[in-house]
């Protein structure tokens, strides 16, 4: 099963915590996302389990946002290594066809770890994401150094290719992953 959580904590089988002044612990139950990771696999036994989002910080205390309980029943093991599940790379997401501004444009990085810049955090990067105008005008580069995972886009019409990258966070010269682009219309 894979699962992208939108930040920080994943949590199975466990109801929310009573006393938010208290660090979550490290176990089973409680996933931690310590490094800006999007996505998990999870190797659950057959059985039905509960699954939520619960968002915290540096220090692993919980803040009073979670996301609704997901139910999930695992029917069977299955017997692939969970390490061969995720392959590492990017994709970008826009809408498809002609688009009215603002357009949302969404960045994911499977099996690799998504953090602010400023933390210099080792195995993490930070996106960016070029706009190269099909015609004229000059390309925008944009760097998401606080761990950014979507923009809003107001770009005149036109045609674009937008081409998106994980820097290294450590060193930001460094690409963790191959670019990835998509195109976007503008009418």
């Amino acid at each position: 099963m894979l699962l992208r959580p939108s930040r920080h904590r994943r949590r199975v089988n466990r109801d929310l915590p009573l006393d938010f002044k208290k660090p979550l612990p490290f176990n089973e139950q409680y996933i931690h996302f310590g490094k800006g990771q999007m996505e998990t696999v999870l190797n659950l036994a057959p059985g039905t389990y509960s699954l939520r989002l619960l968002l915290a910080d540096e220090r692993h205390l919980p803040h009073f946002v979670y996301g609704k309980p997901a139910s999930v029943t695992v029917v069977k093991k299955n017997p692939v290594d969970p390490n061969v599940v995720v392959k590492q790379g990017l994709s970008v997401t826009v809408q498809a066809g002609e688009t009215k501004a603002p357009i949302r444009v969404q960045f994911h990085a499977s099996g690799l770890n998504v953090g602010h810049l400023a933390q210099k955090q080792k195995d993490t990067g930070h996106f960016r994401l070029t706009a190269v105008p099909l015609g004229k005008g000059a390309e925008v580069v944009m760097e998401f150094v606080n761990g950014q995972t979507e923009v809003w886009l107001s770009p005149p019409a036109g045609k674009y290719l937008l081409k998106l990258d994980l820097l290294d966070n450590t060193n930001p010269s460094r690409s963790l992953a191959q670019t990835v682009t998509a195109t976007l219309r503008v009418p």
